[in-house]
Order: structure tokens, then C-alpha cells, then sequence
């Protein structure tokens, strides 16, 4: 099942069209994409035994993220062996480094983002888990149960402020208006052969700079949820950023950053596309 976030509005995507869920529902369910969450086992009970009306086309340009207004985006790094290296990192071995981009950050899949003067804006492709039952303390085994679905994000970076001052302010680096595309829509679990190994990539004005499988996170999807759900519940609709792997524009020698005019691309198999277009 594919859920989507269509003009603001909740959406089922069947055969590449929309379907609106309030409509289809009869008002049994909000169009508010994000509310579907708070509901997500009844919701999925609905669409899968729903007669649904025909879609409609749309373009891919309306779309939203599917989680728009989460309470909590948790974001992880290092969290591939090769960008920790890259960064000059040793890999960790506890839970790695958490920390958020706030949700004003957040957006759709197709984008113009603005870049902030005298920053050197990176890139980092990533597979986003959103919660769909609460969780709490939750073993690792029985992590997927409380998985709504998954996403590609872009936890687009800011690096002079992220690594500027006395202690390094990670938050705020990648949070400028923009910074957390999520998209194109939400892929339920059942609908990959192996949700914990999918192929990431990332072009920038068609040329490949990253590429990696969810297989080599060191922390699994499951994982991840079991480390922070013993710390902090996480509630539905809660978004998980997983981290990237390597060929950010910070690892690299010469370092390159985003420049206006530039079109990132970033896949995730089985899921789809982003697309950001950078403005000065």
C-alpha cells in the first residue's frame, strides 16, 4: 500500500493515480495526512478491504510529505561504516548520534530550495522509517509491527553552521527551510521482498554521488527503533531519518557543496524519487 499527501490532503496511490481517502470513505477518515497515523491499524484494515473509486492523475509537483507535522523527527548519523570513515568518525558501537531537524524543515518531493548565503550545503540520501503504532520498549524482533511505512529523505545539511562554534549545532545546520524532503509517498512494509535491504541512490545534474544498500546500515531499521524506543516512546507519526552512506560533498577531496542551478536526485528502490532544485 502506498499513502500519499496530494494538495494537503490524504491519498491512496493505486496504479500510479490518487484516490482521495476522505472522499472514498465516506468522512470516516480525515483528509489530514498526518492524522491517518493516530488511526494507522484501522486505516490499513479500510484500504485493504475498501472498494475504492477510480484515481485520478496528479502531478507529482502537489505532493507533500506523507508525515508533514511529525511530534518528534529523530535523525541518525553514522550510521554506514564508509560516511563514518569519511567523516572521520570511528564507527560507533552504543547508539549512534541522534539528533533532529525541526519541522519546519520539512517538505514534499519535488522542491526549489533556497540556499543559505555563505554556507556550504551538502547532500545525504536517506531511507525514512515513519511510525505507525506507538512504541515503547519495543524488542528488536517486533520493531516492523510499529512501522507504518517507508520514505526517501534528504537530510540536506548546512556545514558551516552545523560545525561551527564550541560544540557542533547538527539541528539547527540542517533545518533551514527545505532541509527534509520526504517523499514521494509512504511504502507499506509487505510491499518489499526485504524492507531491510534496499538500494539508495543520489545524483547531482545526472552524475551518481552516492550509492548504497540499507543492508550495510550498522543499525537496522529495527534496530533503531528498539535503541530509541528504550529511551523515549515514539509516538505515531514520529519520523526516523537512518542516515546515509557514503559520497557526501564534506568527505570528499576536493570538498563540493550544492550551488544554485543544481537538481538533486535522490532513489530509493521499490519507493521513488525526490527532486530538489537549488535557488540562491
Amino acid at each position: 500500500m502506498r499513502i500519499a499527501n496530494l494538495s494537503g490532503r490524504l491519498a491512496l496511490i493505486v496504479d500510479g493515480k490518487a484516490v482521495d481517502v476522505e472522499q472514498a470513505s465516506d468522512g470516516s477518515f480525515s483528509a489530514d495526512p498526518q492524522a491517518v497515523y493516530e488511526r494507522w491499524e484501522v486505516f490499513r484494515a479500510w484500504a485493504t478491504a475498501a472498494t475504492l473509486p477510480k484515481g485520478v492523475a496528479f502531478d507529482p509537483a502537489d505532493l507533500g510529505s506523507p508525515a508533514p507535522a511529525p511530534r518528534q523527527t529523530l535523525a541518525i548519523g553514522l550510521n554506514y561504516r564508509d560516511h563514518a570513515s569519511e567523516s572521520g568518525f570511528t564507527a560507533p558501537e552504543g547508539l549512534p548520534p541522534v539528533f533532529t531537524k525541526f519541522v519546519s524543515s520539512i517538505s514534499g518531493p519535488v522542491t526549489e530550495v533556497k540556499l543559505p548565503a555563505d554556507g556550504n550545503t551538502d547532500w545525504e540520501v536517506e531511507l525514512v522509517a515513519v511510525i505507525g503504532r506507538r512504541a515503547e520498549g519495543v524488542l528488536e524482533a517486533d520493531a516492523w509491527g510499529h512501522i507504518a511505512g517507508l520514505a526517501v529523505g534528504q537530510d540536506i545539511s548546512e556545514r558551516v553552521v552545523q560545525l561551527a562554534g564550541p560544540a557542533p549545532q547538527f539541528s539547527l545546520g540542517k533545518s533551514y527551510p527545505g532541509f527534509a524532503p520526504i517523499g514521494p509517498w509512504l511504502v507499506t512494509p509487505d510491499e518489499f521482498e526485504d524492507p531491510d535491504d534496499l538500494q539508495l541512490r543520489c545524483s547531482i545534474n545526472g552524475e551518481q554521488v552516492q550509492k548504497g544498500r540499507t543492508r550495510d546500515l550498522i543499525f537496522s531499521v529495527p534496530a533503531l527503533v528498539a535503541g530509541l524506543s528504550a529511551v523515549l516512546p515514539l509516538l505515531p507519526g514520529d519520523v526516523i531519518f537512518t542516515g546515509t552512506p557514503a559520497g557526501v560533498g564534506l568527505g570528499r577531496d576536493p570538498q563540493r557543496f550544492l550551488t544554485a542551478g543544481d537538481e538533486l536526485v535522490s532513489t530509493i528502490e521499490g519507493i521513488g524519487d525526490l527532486r530538489q532544485t537549488f535557488i540562491a
